[in-house]
């Protein structure tokens, strides 16, 4: 039985470490004497958003503090020449994929720590950690010379690759970017297989939880708007031209104000 993961609100803390060649290693757990607590999840939020979990009885309505990046994380993204060499290029494959700029670095640093020849013991490749079998179903092919493997090294290659498998499993999962990044990790069928839910794979959950908190780190949620009283407002209506010459739905000559009155018409049905 799958467990209901992506139903309830989760935490973990962030461990990590950044070596000598500036790529950042991170796990949800100490693997052993390098890894450091980066950040302690004692604050929960749900999987299915990118914001806090509220308290019981929280009456707090400006919603409550983000919470910050990992110290030693944000030093990383500041100095790092492995992030640094790549941040125009994630720029523009997040523009490109129409993919949150935030986003994407939480999952990278996730999958490779921006080391772009980092392989899996999987196979996965690269700084979006590609399986080649993923790549050439999006459309890379290799060669004798340069087999898929060897091209996923190259960071544009890569980012280009990954983003497009991303968006792809963003639109699967309409307003669910937990189960987004699940399959990612997992594969679309294992969450599929999950009832679209969230794997009942320890990996897996550890893996959602953690790009969602250095997302959320990232790029906080925007703060709620108050409610405000109702005003007065006053409204002038244009008079009304003298003829209308054959105005039709959506063309250029249709006056001003008139466009939301009448059907859209790939809402109408043709006889």
């Amino acid at each position: 039985m799958f467990a209901l993961a992506a139903s309830l609100p989760a935490h973990a803390d962030l461990w990590g470490y950044i070596d000598d060649r500036g790529v950042a290693h991170l796990a949800p757990e100490k693997i052993d004497a390098r890894y450091q607590l980066f950040f302690r999840g004692d604050r929960s939020f749900d999987t299915r958003e990118l914001t806090p979990a509220e308290p019981a009885g929280s009456d707090d309505e400006d919603g409550a503090a983000p919470d910050p990046l990992p110290r030693r994380l944000q030093a990383f993204f500041d100095t790092s020449p492995a992030y640094l060499g790549v941040r125009p290029l994630l720029r523009e494959t997040a523009q490109q994929h129409r993919i949150d700029y935030e986003l994407l670095k939480a999952l990278i640093v996730t999958e490779s720590g921006f080391d772009p020849r980092a392989i899996s013991p999987k196979g996965a490749v690269g700084l979006m950690q590609v399986m080649p079998a993923t790549a050439e179903r999006w459309g890379l092919k290799g060669d004798a010379r340069r087999p898929v493997p060897e091209l996923l090294t190259e960071a544009r290659t890569n980012l280009r690759i990954g983003a497009r498998y991303l968006r792809h499993l963003i639109d699967l999962f309409p307003g669910r970017l937990d189960l987004a990044l699940a399959a990612y990790n997992a594969g679309e069928g294992a969450v599929q297989r999950a009832g679209n839910r969230i794997p009942d794979y320890r990996e897996t959950q550890a893996y959602v939880r953690n790009v969602l908190q250095i997302y959320h780190g990232l790029k906080p949620p925007a703060p709620r708007m108050q409610a405000r009283a109702p005003q007065r407002v006053r409204v002038e209506m244009p008079a009304p031209p003298p003829m209308l010459r054959g105005g039709a739905i959506g063309r250029g000559n249709m006056p001003a104000g008139l466009h939301a009155a009448l059907p859209n018409p790939s809402d109408t049905t043709p006889d």
